[in-house]
């Protein structure tokens, strides 16, 4: 862990990391409410921030008085934005330490005509989500039922659905997910 900021003796003393000109504690620190501030958030600001308090002269406090919060940033910083330039460490999209952010409600979608015999595809798409998300489709009602490859791009967010008959008809609902969330449509097929 990076130490960021410190109480100590009377002295706040704020570490040269590049939260730096943007972090502080919201209270003067013996008010006893010792919240910090973060101004001009951005994505890579993201992670696992944790609080100790070492009561001095008390042995028994040191590693007791933690606290923990998890902060994801969404977003990016404006263009031209202090420190938008600076060459920075990428995280893989996919690695568990990036800033994750749930998928945005799909839109669900029928192309084809859905007649006796025919070949129809649904597709279910969502704007945002990091990482990308994972599609699953399912028909719920009349009967459950799900479906697999190739019928289904758990990927691309397809359902090919071919030879359609009459008990195919329903409505089929489609799930977005990823480790952040998830996020559904749905979408009744009549045939």
């Amino acid at each position: 862990p990076v130490q960021i900021l410190t109480y100590l003796d009377g002295v706040v003393k704020v570490e040269e990391t590049e939260l730096k000109p943007r972090v502080g504690f919201l209270y003067p620190v013996l008010s006893h409410n010792i919240s910090v501030f973060i101004n001009a958030t951005r994505e890579r600001d993201s992670g696992q921030y944790m609080c100790t308090v070492n009561v001095v002269d008390d042995a028994t406090s040191t590693g007791k008085n933690i606290g923990v919060i998890n902060l994801t940033v969404l977003g990016k910083a404006p263009p031209g934005h202090p420190g938008s330039l600076r060459p920075r460490r990428r995280v893989p999209r996919d690695s568990p330490s990036a800033p994750a952010v749930p998928p945005a409600a799909p839109a669900c979608q029928l192309h084809g005509n859905p007649a006796v015999g025919a070949n129809v595809t649904l597709s279910c798409a969502s704007k945002k989500g990091k990482p990308s998300p994972a599609y699953q489709w399912q028909r719920t009602a009349p009967t459950l039922q799900v479906f697999f490859p190739p019928a289904q791009d758990r990927a691309g967010g397809t359902l090919k659905l071919t030879n359609l008959s009459l008990d195919m008809s329903g409505l089929y609902v489609c799930v977005a997910e990823n480790r952040a969330g998830s996020a559904e449509c749905s979408i009744v097929l009549e045939v």
